[in-house]
């Protein structure tokens, strides 16, 4: 490949070329160097942004990308192949026919070949088809153009398998040699490896990726790891162009680098980046640029490594602050092909599927976390100690320019938990717009998620939210500092269930002093929130130690003992540790997981907790109806004097009747209200009535005024006594289930 840098004519040059590489999502960009690119429009320095992942799988995944990697297979005369690649060899015609077709169809392009690949006789069939004789029960009732993109995502799977195991045992859909990233303390092996020749995976990276940097020609070079899995391919993407393009600069930045090279030390990274830096990007990202402009010898950095005289330095002494939310402008997605990203449904867990199906824009409507004291979390780095909320007017303007920039109305909004009353302003906005906007985030299960705020975000265009359960265990919970109990839990994902939100809860097992009769008690509670259906999705995690949280830089405090002191010259995050307990957690995971997939298809509630497993549980001491009795709570009260009071209805109909008692006419009236649903009817006195029709124009959610209940109350009694008895009566009660929120 040493050809490659005389071979094209620059034609789109710009001043930054930023890239992801592989691999992250099919189905959507990863948005980090849209958001860079945003930000860099505001500065006027011209840019280019490519995923490469995308791009590598969409080469590998064709017609001709299978006819190369048979030819490729087939001539590794030295393996012994297995007989799952036996069969897709001998299926090779069929696959290399099908893959374009089947692509598009992924893609959007091609939404009747659906009807096609439903009838099962069109996709060549390996070993990961035996699950669909399991699944049939799960996807029985599912739509065609669902149950098609997952028997096309099976097909996928099979080919992917047939790479790991014939062309390169490194690839993974969403990640990349995982293994040489993960806990990589020492530079060593991943080092050795980017020495050997390139992988048949290596090669077609290389080939794009020279392509456009012989057309862009970029003065800084800017790849974006945020996992693991995008590290090697990161070192790859970064010595092509230093081989070939010694003039261009290189810097990494991204999650990986925020968590795991905070301590870097190994010069030999700098034999293939120029800058590594730290933390929000835009500050640090600006003054390298400028750096490589003025080209001075004496300039200023804010958290970036560089190498100087042989030595690693970590440069921050640039004395500007980082820029604020409202500065870093609108997230760009231009260059991205949109259109390109496949969307697919790999298992049946729900939330996973809004992951890997849709294309969805992302936002973010606070930097840092609002709450930042879990102590499993890495609250002690800027990206989440440093809250920044957004304006709610601006994060609703930045939604309707991706909007109309992308085509999609789609978002995921990535923040680390979402503040309550930000969310609730959101919803607002976007409701007084009158724009449609299907939407998701990740929250804490705090008190504030009232009914009548689940409601509103329901209203708004929120389809789902993901939360941290952790433990449930009510002390382990106090010992993580959620701020939550599971009876409150409980509560929240009621109110947002009911709202019709879905809730995916975050679990995690083998916390530091958790015992076993609170991972079976914990095991439990998560069972009744699924038969309650007050949960609809949820994942195990085992608990990981890192750096940079409360239990690593303290663990006596959380009985826990580092297995060793020494910090490594290149990643440090995730700390090998010895759990005083003794407990060995790795045993409860299959158990923990298979059942959890049973109770997201709402069976096997009555299953003993000990058949999950194959070793010896104690009885939990969990009562059977721990989560009924949470959920027993009148939850449609709220009358703070300062709650807001909205609605989100429409205009009433009105009929005056007269209502005789003792001979003497009582004035009533009937309101007839219209939802999307259905009609009902009211009945107050004519008075109440009139008042009430009037003042729910006052307080109809398209207003820029926003009354108050003590407003309310207030309004009410200009004309008419006693407004608490008006206010819990029947009538009003009935309305509180259609559209009048106090919040």
């Amino acid at each position: 490949m040493d050809n490659f840098a005389a071979k094209y004519n620059p034609i789109l040059k710009t001043d930054i070329f930023l890239v992801t590489p592989p691999f992250t999502q099919l189905n959507t960009p990863y948005p980090a160097t849209a958001y860079i690119k945003g930000f860099l429009n505001t500065k006027n320095i011209s840019s280019t942004q490519a995923d490469l992942g995308i791009e590598v799988i969409l080469a590998l995944f064709s017609r001709k990308g299978l006819e190369n990697l048979f030819l490729h297979a087939e001539g590794r005369a030295d393996q012994s192949k297995s007989p799952n690649a036996k069969r897709i060899i001998a299926l090779k015609e069929e696959y290399i026919k099908s893959i374009d077709a089947v692509i598009a169809f992924l893609q959007g392009k091609n939404p009747t070949l659906a009807l096609q690949i439903c009838q099962e006789d069109y996709l060549p069939e390996a070993s990961r088809f035996t699950q669909l004789e399991e699944l049939d029960w799960a996807f029985g009732s599912m739509g065609t153009q669902d149950k098609a993109k997952h028997l096309a995502t099976l097909y996928l799977e099979d080919i992917s398998d047939f790479i790991i195991e014939c062309i390169d045992p490194n690839f993974g859909f969403s990640r990349y040699a995982e293994r040489l990233g993960r806990s990589a303390n020492s530079f060593d092996e991943l080092y050795g490896v980017l020495n050997q020749g390139y992988t048949y995976m290596d090669e077609i990276l290389v080939k794009i990726l020279a392509d456009k940097i012989a057309d862009i020609q970029p003065k800084l070079f800017v790849i974006s790891v945020p996992f693991p899995g995008n590290l090697y391919a990161a070192f790859r993407c970064a010595q092509f162009v230093k081989q070939h393009y010694p003039e261009i600069k290189i810097a990494m930045g991204g999650g990986f680098a925020n968590t795991e090279l905070r301590s870097l030390s190994d010069n030999r990274v700098f034999e293939f980046f120029d800058y590594i830096s730290l933390d929000d990007g835009e500050l640090p990202l600006e003054l390298i640029f400028n750096a490589i402009i003025n080209d001075t010898p004496f300039n200023l950095y804010k958290r970036t490594f560089v190498l100087e005289n042989g030595e690693v330095v970590y440069k921050n002494d640039a004395l500007r602050s980082d820029y604020k939310q409202f500065d870093v402008g609108t997230p760009d997605y231009s260059d991205l092909h949109l259109d390109r990203y496949i969307s697919v449904i790999e298992i049946v867990n729900p939330m996973h599927r809004m992951w890997s199906d849709g294309r969805w824009n992302k936002l973010t409507m606070a930097h840092g976390c609002y709450w930042g004291k879990c102590t499993f979390c890495d609250i002690s780095l800027d990206y989440i100690k440093v809250y920044e909320p957004v304006a709610a007017k601006l994060i609703v303007d930045r939604i309707e320019e991706l909007s109309a920039n992308t085509g999609q109305n789609g978002f995921h909004f990535v923040d680390e938990a979402a503040p309550p009353a930000l969310m609730r302003e959101v919803a607002l906005e976007i409701l007084r717009r009158k724009i449609t906007v299907t939407w998701w985030t990740n929250i804490r299960f705090e008190k504030s998620f009232t009914r009548d705020l689940a409601i509103l975000l329901k209203a708004s265009g929120c389809i789902a939210v993901s939360g941290g359960l952790e433990v449930a265990s009510d002390r382990l919970l106090k010992l993580i500092d959620k701020g939550v109990s599971v009876e409150q839990v409980a509560q929240v994902t009621r109110n947002l269930t009911e709202a019709g939100i879905l809730v995916h809860a975050y679990l995690m097992y083998g916390y530091p002093t958790q015992t076993i009769q609170e991972t079976v008690d914990s095991l439990e509670m998560v069972r009744q929130l699924f038969e309650a259906g007050v949960v609809q999705s949820g994942f195990w995690h085992q608990f990981a130690m890192t750096a940079h949280s409360p239990v690593g830089m303290y663990p006596e405090r959380f009985g826990v003992v580092k297995e060793t002191e020494t910090i490594g010259t290149f990643a440090n995050n995730d700390i090998n540790y010895i759990d005083k307990t003794g407990i060995d957690h790795d045993r409860f995971s299959f158990g923990l997981k298979k059942s959890l997939f049973n109770f997201m298809h709402g069976i096997c509630f009555d299953y003993k907790l000990q058949e999950w497993f194959d070793f010896k549980i104690p009885r939990t001491t969990i009562s059977a109806d721990f989560i009924e009795k949470s959920l027993k709570d009148d939850h449609k009260l709220n009358t703070k004097p300062t709650a807001k009071v909205i609605w989100l209805g429409g205009k009433p109909e009105q009929e005056h009747f007269s209502r005789y008692k003792k001979n003497k006419a009582i004035e009533m009236m009937i309101l007839t209200f219209h939802d999307k649903k259905e009609s009902f009817n009211i009945q107050t006195s004519r008075e109440e009535g009139e008042w009430l029709s009037a003042f729910l124009q006052k307080i109809a959610v398209s207003n820029t005024k926003v009354y108050t209940f003590q407003e309310t109350k207030a309004d009410f009694e200009t004309t008419m006594e006693h407004f608490e008895l008006f206010w819990y009566s029947e009538p009003v009660y009935s309305l509180r289930d259609f559209g009048l929120l106090v919040l």
